[in-house]
């Protein structure tokens, strides 16, 4: 079956147009209640970014599954990923995040997870898809109605389980860190864990007033994380998304580290310690570079395609433990069940002070090929994939950058892009190439 309301990560749109209206909500937290509690507790954890549709969307999901029997336990503004592990916790049958992650205050979503913390399962999301086409009852019962109650102490619990990760022979006192939070989910708990652990904590983008999440802030937008560091003579800056799931990093030069150059830190710290699972997954977008830094070292490495979902797909499919996207997303199974922007920059963290040495020093082996991504947003329907116009371009560009280089085409998931990457040795016949196909794009979807 094709879902209907369902993405690669979960509903998602722009506030006030369908589905993210209070109505379509209220019927999506019923239909999931129906399905996800049929055993067990009857009860889901609810946590949200710092959007300012959060409050109206987490009051109709929590009437919905009042309506279907089960209880809401409300956790306010928390990352995603500790609404994963929060999950867990509780033995909760499923937790929800409100959150539209690195788009702007004027999107949201809706996306759950099951109680192992993982994503929900594609037939799992088709029964709630079924039952959202059917006319929402309320239990039969009014005293089986869902009650709920909120969790006052999650941030702290969340916290403990993020320095979990990092050995309690490890300390990061000595580091002076800049933190940008994007005045989204992670602007209480991230300075938090790395304050404990002994960093020198210097934090930006942690105001947050429901409108100014991912605005010029966060892993989306460095630069005011650059500046700060330079500005502080910092040792490194972090930076995450709106919704804590996604990091990036940059170096006491301001050199920013994506998610391919930490996978890639990550991943020989983990062979050195001889602890790495396997190989490593990345996806469509994963630079040669990376694919050609880790063949070098004997790590196998296979492409998944771009979504999270799909890399953990990779993963459990091969029996491996990391995999990650160049946005910053990275999975570590052997820490914690979903992508985490807080415990990946500390295992990047861990492979400094086992190594003693600088960001430079860890990624100095890892050459990145010049990699450009247009995004073309569209204003009419059109498949750039499929249009014979279009795919000439692409070959034409193919044929110029021969054996060392590549372009991809790809459909965004969330939004009404088309992106263009190209990537390849000579970073000025790379960025000419990438505007070409853009161009393109545009001027056969307005024929």
């Amino acid at each position: 079956m094709q879902r209907k309301y369902f993405g690669t990560d979960g509903v998602r749109g722009a506030v006030g147009k369908f589905p993210i209206v209070p109505n379509f909500v209220m019927k999506l937290g019923w239909a999931a209640g129906k399905v996800l509690s049929k055993t067990g507790t009857k009860k889901v954890i609810i946590g949200k970014d710092t959007r300012i549709s959060g409050y109206m969307l987490e009051a109709a999901l929590e009437a919905g599954f009042s309506a279907a029997g089960v209880k809401s336990v409300l956790l306010g503004p928390m990352p995603t990923p500790a609404v994963a592990y929060l999950t867990r916790a509780f033995r909760a049958e499923a937790g929800v995040v409100i959150s539209a992650s690195h788009n702007p205050f004027y999107d949201n979503g809706i996306k759950f997870f099951s109680k192992d913390g993982t994503k929900l399962p594609d037939e799992i999301e088709l029964q709630i898809e079924a039952l959202l086409d059917e006319e929402m009852s309320i239990v039969e019962n009014p005293a089986e109605l869902g009650k709920a109650s909120r969790i006052d102490d999650a941030p702290g619990r969340y916290v403990e389980f993020c320095k979990s990760s990092f050995p309690n022979t490890y300390s990061l006192e000595g580091l002076r860190i800049v933190l940008d939070c994007a005045h989204g989910a992670t602007y209480q708990v991230a300075p938090m864990v790395f304050k404990e652990l002994g960093a020198e904590v210097i934090t930006i983008g942690n105001e947050p007033n429901g409108i100014n999440i991912n605005d010029n802030y966060g892993s989306t937008h460095p630069n005011n994380l650059v500046l700060k560091v330079l500005e502080t003579r910092a040792d490194l800056g972090i930076a995450f998304d709106g919704d804590g799931d996604r990091v990036l990093m940059c170096d006491k030069d301001g050199q920013i580290l994506d998610g391919d150059v930490l996978l890639y830190i990550i991943a020989t710290y983990q062979k050195q310690l001889n602890k790495l699972v396997g190989g490593v997954v990345g996806t469509q977008m994963s630079n040669l570079g990376l694919e050609q830094a880790l063949a070098r070292l004997d790590i196998p490495f296979t492409r998944a395609k771009v979504g999270d979902r799909y890399v953990m797909e990779k993963l459990l499919e091969n029996g491996w433990a990391l995999g990650g996207e160049n946005s910053g997303h990275i999975i570590s199974l052997r820490h914690t069940t979903t992508g985490d922007g807080i415990i990946s920059a500390l295992q990047v963290l861990r492979a400094m002070c086992e190594n003693k040495c600088s960001l430079q020093e860890l990624r100095k082996d890892l050459v990145l090929y010049p990699q450009v991504l247009q995004n073309v947003r569209l204003h009419t329907p059109f498949d750039a994939l499929n249009d014979n116009v279009v795919q000439e371009a692409v070959k034409n560009a193919e044929q110029q950058l021969g054996n060392k280089g590549r372009v991809l085409l790809r459909k965004s998931g969330t939004e009404p892009l088309t992106r263009v990457m190209v990537e390849g040795e000579d970073e000025e016949l790379v960025n000419n190439l990438a505007k070409q196909i853009a161009s393109v794009i545009v001027k056969e979807s307005e024929k």
